[in-house]
């Protein structure tokens, strides 16, 4: 079967339009609700959201929903992703729900859940519940309503939680931190967790105001946070997306490490500590440079589909603990069940305070390779799979990059473009031949 409703990470869209409407949630709640009464009882969910000003509608239609199944429901407020996920396990509820549309733009929302585990939910899950959308709702009688209550110290739990995974023998004193909240969920946590571990906290992206999610700020827009370290003449710089489950850094020099550097820094910082890392894993679009250093290593490398969901798939069916995403999704499954960009910044800290050097000197073995991505717009029709030319040109590219280069083609998921990326030692080299294959493909 083909799902309906469910995308890659849950249910998003524009608000007021199908399906973000309040009459839908509602009705997903419900269904929601109804399969997990097929195993519980009496279950409980929680909710938690981000800064848009269409989370208040939401959660009351989700509220809503969930009590006319019979099920109790805890809400949380404005919490990180990976806040809801953690708090779903340490609170034994049956599922979480978090209410965002992460790195969009306010007009944008969406619904995504974990299971009780603190984990993604599977494709089968996911399916049960659009088929119970497609039943007529069943209305608990006024005994059998669920209950809404609040967690009033959500926040303050997720912020021990963070702080957990730092290590006890290790302070952030000495060091001058801006952290940017991207005017998201983690506004009001991200700088105190940094903060309370013994760093100078600088602000921005902290003063949501259900309009500014994402707007200029954050993982998506590292200028801000560019600009703000050089000025306040800070050490580091953190920027985390709306919903804080995106990471990218900054150092003292204004140099952005993006999530492929920092997955390698990760990795590398556990070998230096003795510890074993079997294999660790990347995505299609994973810089080849990452590959090859972690190979010299020993580490085995593995390339998943584009997206933190079938990163944590390939992660789990190998037994491996470490991967990621250049975009800044990263996963340690040792320290949580889903990615965090809270966690995964800390991991990075870390690393620079026990071994006394800056992400620049960790990094110093890894050179990116550079990357030219070219899209190029597909006709009504056209079979670019089952071009022969195509075929021939994307091996004579690959028979001139050797072992020093790679070429993707992949197909957009939204539009009608085929992306043509090819990255190699040489940039000129990687211009040349994406423009060689693009102009296959217009031909």
């Amino acid at each position: 079967m083909t799902r309906k409703y469910f995308g890659t990470d849950g249910i998003r869209g524009t608000v007021g339009q199908a399906p973000i409407t309040p009459d839908f949630v509602l009705r997903l709640a419900h269904a929601v609700g109804r399969v997990l009464r097929r195993t519980e009882s009496r279950p409980t969910v929680l909710i938690g959201k981000d800064t848009r000003i269409s989370g208040y509608m939401l959660e009351s239609a989700l509220e809503s929903g969930f009590n006319s199944a019979g099920v109790d429901v805890v809400l949380l407020g404005p919490l990180p992703t990976p806040g809801v996920a953690y708090l779903t396990r340490a609170q034994r509820a049956s599922l979480g729900v978090v209410i965002s549309a992460s790195h969009n733009a306010y007009p944008d929302n969406g619904i995504k859940f974990f299971s009780a585990q603190g984990t993604k939910l599977d494709d089968a899950w996911e399916l049960a519940v659009e088929a119970a959308l497609e039943e007529p709702p069943v209305w608990a009688d006024s005994p059998s309503l669920g209950k809404a209550r609040r967690l009033d110290d959500a926040a303050g739990r997720y912020i021990e939680f963070c702080k957990s995974t730092f290590a006890n023998d290790l302070t952030l004193k000495g060091l001058k931190i801006v952290v940017d909240g991207a005017h998201g969920a983690a506004y009001h946590i991200a700088p105190l967790v940094f903060h309370e571990l013994g760093a100078e906290v600088i602000a921005i992206g902290c003063s949501p105001d259900g309009l500014n999610i994402n707007h200029e700020v954050g993982a998506t827009h590292p200028d801000a946070l560019i600009k703000a370290v050089r000025a306040n003449k800070a050490h580091y710089g953190i920027a985390l997306d709306g919903d804080a489950d995106r990471l990218q850094m900054v150092d003292a020099d204004g140099r952005l490490f993006n999530g492929d550097e920092v997955l390698f820094l990760m990795v590398n910082e556990r070998l230096a500590r003795g510890e074993k890392v079997p294999g660790t894993v990347g995505t299609l679009m994973t810089n080849m440079a990452v590959e090859v250093a972690l190979k010299k290593k020993g580490v085995e490398f593995v390339r998943a589909k584009v997206g933190d969901r079938y990163v944590l798939e390939e992660l789990d069916k190998r037994g491996w603990l470490l991967g990621g995403e250049g975009s800044g999704h990263l996963l340690a499954l040792d320290k949580h069940t889903t990615g965090d960009g809270l966690i995964s910044a800390l991991q990075v800290l870390q690393a620079c305070v026990r071994s006394g050097k800056t992400i620049a000197q960790l990094l110093a073995e890894v050179v990116l390779f550079p990357q030219t991505l070219i899209n190029v717009r597909l006709k009504p029709g056209q079979d670019w799979k089952s071009s022969k030319q195509l075929a021939d040109m994307t091996k004579i590219v690959e028979g001139e990059l050797g072992d020093s280069g790679r070429i993707l083609i992949r197909a957009s998921g939204t539009e009608p473009l085929l992306r043509v990326m090819v990255e190699a030692r040489d940039a000129g080299q990687a211009k040349r031949c994406a423009e060689r294959v693009a102009d296959t493909v217009r031909s």
